[in-house]
């Protein structure tokens, strides 16, 4: 629709990365954030790492005080980190002074508010033009047509000179996130966009930054609304100033943002080198997997045929459920893949049965795919699945 309107946008290099080396639109590294209170230091983010690509339909998540407001600032540089990096295409953002800072953002990130942030005295189509003239972007003859072509991609063509008091909570969102579009920023920020909205009108502006994703738009959407997760492309899951890896999140869809905090709280991270031992059948079961890099092999013993490979997991993916469920030992061996290494995080037995206690959706939800395995590994499809004997498994 605005063919010839848009600018030039931050594009990798031939070897697939951006002016400072990162390789995504958005890459935030290690961003600390330290406030300083009457009580003392608040720490609102903890070495937190993310990234986005461009095109990306993603929600951040967490509830009230968790730092996900604080994460936004940091990208649209409304804060600045204690340390750590915020980079952007080509920007080292965190670098930027104040006069840089207010003239990058306005041509690279729109701003969509809970609050809507309509100028009361200004029309629509004027709230619209505001930040073409603020920036000066495009030619004045051309920001008005630009602006009403904004508002009927958004459903407002025939409001386009009435003041924000005369339509609803939900138009006057439309029209915020047509003002958001105004300068044609790669990337846009929806601060809790739907909170104010009926479920209907949420709805609908949702379907529209998925209408705008899939145009090339990155839309980065911060809510503490927990069933964004089930149709954004990604979600980063924010609590107590440490995102929630994303694996652990999809592998334990089930839990609330609450339990998923608790769980993060309690992983240890480890490390296995291609073709190592992770775990044994026959041996206690004490601990609960989730992969979150590479691939792991899961083997039966079986009296004829030695060790025969009867799943394949990649990362999201977990096991270790089945000993645990049974309080008992290892069903089954666990090794890294030949090919590459492995990064797993575990839950504790103590802290695994704990979770399953708390949420009964996750417990079901385990529970039949602890089923689905142990069916399975009665069935044909374990032959069809070694292609050739195993090799010999080794130590970590």
């Amino acid at each position: 629709m605005f063919k010839g309107w848009f600018q030039k946008k931050p594009q990798a290099t031939v070897n697939g990365t951006y002016h400072h080396g990162n390789e995504h639109l958005i890459e935030i590294r290690n961003i600390v954030k330290t406030y300083q209170t009457a009580a003392g230091p608040f720490i609102a983010l903890k070495g937190v790492n993310l990234q986005i690509d461009r095109g990306e339909l993603m929600a951040i998540i967490g509830k009230s005080g968790s730092g996900k407001s604080t994460l936004m600032n940091m990208i649209t540089g409304i804060d600045r980190p204690t340390s750590g990096e915020v980079l952007i295409g080509d920007t080292a953002v965190h670098t930027l002074d104040e006069s840089r800072m207010a003239v990058w953002r306005g041509r690279n990130i729109g701003i969509v508010f809970q609050f809507f942030q309509l100028l009361p005295a200004l029309s629509l189509i004027e709230n619209v033009m505001l930040p073409m003239e603020l920036c000066g972007m495009y030619a004045p003859s051309q920001r008005r047509s630009r602006a009403l072509a904004l508002l009927d991609q958004v459903g407002m063509a025939d409001h386009v000179h009435k003041l924000p008091s005369a339509i609803s909570g939900g138009q006057q969102q439309r029209v915020a996130i047509a003002r958001a579009l105004a300068n044609d920023p790669p990337i846009i920020m929806a601060d809790e966009p739907t909170g104010n909205l009926d479920s209907k009108t949420a709805a609908a502006i949702f379907a529209l930054f998925a209408r705008l994703a899939s145009e090339g738009k990155t839309i980065v959407m911060v809510t503490h609304d927990s069933d964004f997760a089930q149709s954004v492309d990604r979600s980063a899951i924010v609590a107590d100033g440490e995102i929630v890896n994303e694996y652990v999140a999809r592998a334990l869809a089930a839990l609330n943002i609450d339990q998923l905090g608790w769980v993060a709280g309690r992983l240890q991270t480890h490390q296995y080198a291609p073709g190592a031992l992770i775990v044994q059948e026959g041996e206690e079961a004490d601990c609960f997997y989730i992969i979150t890099r590479g691939q792991v092999e899961i083997f039966l013993t079986h009296p004829d045929d030695g060790k025969l490979v009867v799943n394949r997991l990649g990362r999201g993916q977990y096991f270790g459920e089945i000993g645990l469920m049974q309080g008992g030992l290892r069903t089954a061996t666990a090794r890294a893949a030949q090919s590459t290494s492995v990064e797993l995080v575990t839950l504790d037995r103590e802290s695994f049965l704990s979770v399953l206690a708390e949420s009964a959706a996750a417990k079901a939800e385990i529970a039949e795919m602890a089923r689905e395995r142990v069916k399975r590994r009665s069935g044909p499809e374990v032959q069809v699945m070694q292609a050739e004997p195993a090799p010999p498994l080794e130590q970590e």
